[in-house]
């Protein structure tokens, strides 16, 4: 947040205890959750196997340098570039034919993105037939950099209804001022529940805190942790979602060359004391990239840079379940060679899919 911006909003700050309690609409709850249906419904073919996706999609912002990756100064989309980017995550979308897709970074009416709800964009050009979405960013108007309205989050959606979700808060980052709080980011884990034959599924989906460096990543992930394993106790349970954070058996843990920004508070460069954070969601239950592939080769896995003319450089990106998947069934979607789809030019994350027999 500039100088300039910070000072005005001082100011508001201390006067809003005399005309509203959340002016700008920024809290969320547990029943702040949307749900979606296609203009089209199409029928799921029925077979006894269930794929599922996983992807970060860059609120459509494809590969325009925006001014958060310190690569270029863009706030603001036009409604072209937004559609155009979408009809490109549509195509990879398409071509995976995910049952179910968990997708984090998703506008539904935001400034930035020309007020599109992306989440029923992907709906009405997919194969998919519902959703439901969560906020992890929300208000009418956000000052810092020119954002103005934003309304952000996660969203699961699948070829078979769904039923029951929520929206589980996660903490602040607590080194935040409360100006900066007020505005930032609510981080949150969806649940909702799909019935497929005669199984029940718990879905759960997250994007935890990217530049927290007080601790607050590691309490949402035990929060995530502890809400899945309880689940898993009933159900079966599939956990999608970016968790900003690496694999065990990670090579390389800092000093990656696509961080350029100066700024610390946009910089997430260094993960070393975050080594074992994952490793209990490794030890209850099953990955979709298995960790001894992932030990031989780390970079076949990878999912995120934020440089578009770079390489993926590290995996931030999962899928949990507590049965097994299809053996070999994963894929780390860093390209795709038939139909022409480069999934570098749609996203700062690669999607990566897997099957599982229900």
């Amino acid at each position: 947040m500039s100088n300039y911006w910070f000072r005005q909003w001082v100011v508001l700050l201390l006067l809003l205890p005399l005309f509203a309690c959340d002016p700008f609409d920024t809290h969320l709850g547990e029943a702040d959750v949307d749900y979606y249906l296609s203009q089209e419904l199409t029928e799921p073919l029925g077979t006894d196997t269930l794929s599922m996706m996983t992807w970060n999609i860059k609120f459509g912002g494809g590969r325009i340098d925006f001014f958060f990756d310190c690569y270029g100064d863009r706030v603001i989309m036009t409604p072209e570039e937004v559609e155009e980017n979408l009809m490109g995550v549509c195509e990879m979308i398409n071509h995976v034919d995910p049952d179910v897709l968990f997708i984090q970074e998703a506008d539904v009416d935001s400034k930035r993105s020309a007020g599109i709800d992306q989440v029923q964009w992907i709906i009405n050009h997919t194969g998919l037939n519902y959703g439901v979405y969560a906020s992890q960013w929300k208000a009418s108007i956000i000052p810092s950099n020119g954002l103005g309205r934003m309304n952000s989050g996660n969203a699961i959606l699948s070829k078979y209804p769904l039923t029951d979700a929520r929206r589980i808060g996660l903490p602040l980052i607590e080194e935040q001022n409360a100006l900066v709080r007020y505005f930032y980011l609510r981080r949150n884990l969806l649940q909702c529940f799909l019935k497929v034959g005669d199984e029940i599924i718990t879905l759960f989906n997250t994007h935890t805190a990217a530049y927290a460096k007080d601790g607050t990543k590691k309490k949402q992930l035990a929060i995530i942790l502890e809400m899945v394993k309880k689940e898993a106790e009933e159900h079966t349970v599939i956990l999608g979602g970016d968790f900003n954070t690496l694999p065990p058996a990670t090579v390389k843990m800092k000093g990656f060359p696509d961080s350029v920004c100066e700024d610390e508070d946009l910089t997430a460069d260094d993960y070393t004391a975050e080594a074992d954070w994952m490793a209990p969601f490794y030890d209850a239950f099953f990955p979709a990239v298995p960790i001894d592939k992932y030990a031989q080769d780390n970079t076949s896995c990878f999912t995120h840079t934020t440089d578009k003319d770079g390489f993926w450089n590290r995996k931030l990106d999962f899928i949990f379940c507590n049965k097994p998947f299809v053996s070999y069934s994963d894929t780390t979607w860093q390209s795709v060679d038939k139909g022409g789809i480069n999934s570098m030019s749609l996203s700062d994350h690669c999607p990566i899919s897997v099957r599982l027999k229900y």
